[in-house]
């Protein structure tokens, strides 16, 4: 991991992009820090906040493109696919990666982490359910729901659009997280515009980067509620078709008591499925 941050802040400004077919998440900046599994986590406006598997990502490489003249970052697992990219928009970033080539991403040598006989979430904070979305796309916590200590229940997914209109109009800043293997990355603030396609496309755009969510891979819609950093917080969760988190809608960190107030409220208010 020493080497993967090493590489991944020494560009200052670039696309990167995390998700896949059902929600994505696109973002231009610099990268923060990326945090690993475990670790405490950050969402800065103007920072590009990544989340990472230690025991999923395996290197970072830099692809050349001598049709486009463009770079690219990509974050690659054991098997090598990628879960994470960044297209490097400034000269002096591609001139940058030139010196660099394949960066071992430090991931534990002794194998997988093991997992603790009390799964984290179970009894855990907002982060210890965003984690457990980070290890399998939150499979075997969905599969144990029952054994949950704090507030699930499953909500109209149609709901999703009304959200983030309500959210952008009123002016109420949110967080998203998006889910690749292995990967998250998040941002947060308040919404510019969002738009819906007749396909069920929609989109949510922040000051500095946008999200994308096909409401028609999307086969369940819950609302988690767990300890955060104003006490019990409500995330709004979406499993693709084969039952894995692709996006998460909450409050991150540290925000006025009225944004947490305002946004349980409309938590509270969301229709069961």
């Amino acid at each position: 991991m020493p080497e993967l941050a090493r590489c991944l802040t020494l560009f200052r400004y670039v696309q990167a992009v995390t998700g896949g077919p059902v929600a994505h998440i696109d973002q231009a900046g610099s990268y923060a820090v990326p945090s690993l599994r475990g670790d405490a986590f950050a969402v800065q406006p103007g920072s590009i906040a990544l989340r990472i598997d230690p025991d999923g990502v395996a290197s970072a490489v830099v692809e050349h493109d001598k049709g486009t003249d463009s770079v690219t970052l990509r974050l690659l697992d054991a098997d090598g696919r990628t879960v994470h990219q960044g297209r490097l928009l400034s000269e002096g970033d591609r001139l940058l990666a030139g010196l660099v080539g394949t960066v071992d991403a430090g991931a534990p040598a002794a194998g997988p982490s093991a997992a603790p006989e009390v799964p984290a979430w179970e009894n855990g904070d907002q982060l210890a359910q965003l984690d457990a979305i980070l290890t399998d796309g939150g499979a075997a916590r969905r599969r144990a729901s029952g054994r949950y200590r704090g507030t699930h229940r499953a909500i109209d997914v149609s709901v999703v659009p009304a959200v983030l209109d309500h959210v952008c109009s009123v002016g109420l800043p949110i967080g998203v997280a998006v889910f690749a293997p292995a990967a998250m990355q998040a941002c947060s603030g308040r919404l510019h515009v969002t738009d819906q396609t007749i396909d069920g496309r929609v989109f949510a755009a922040f000051a500095d980067g946008s999200v994308e969510i096909d409401l028609a891979g999307v086969r369940a819609c819950h609302l988690v509620r767990s300890t955060a950093a104003h006490g019990p917080t409500s995330a709004i969760e979406l499993d693709d078709a084969d039952g894995r988190c692709v996006a998460v809608i909450t409050q991150f960190g540290i925000v006025g008591e009225d944004v947490h107030t305002a946004w349980e409220d409309l938590a509270t208010s969301l229709p069961d499925a």
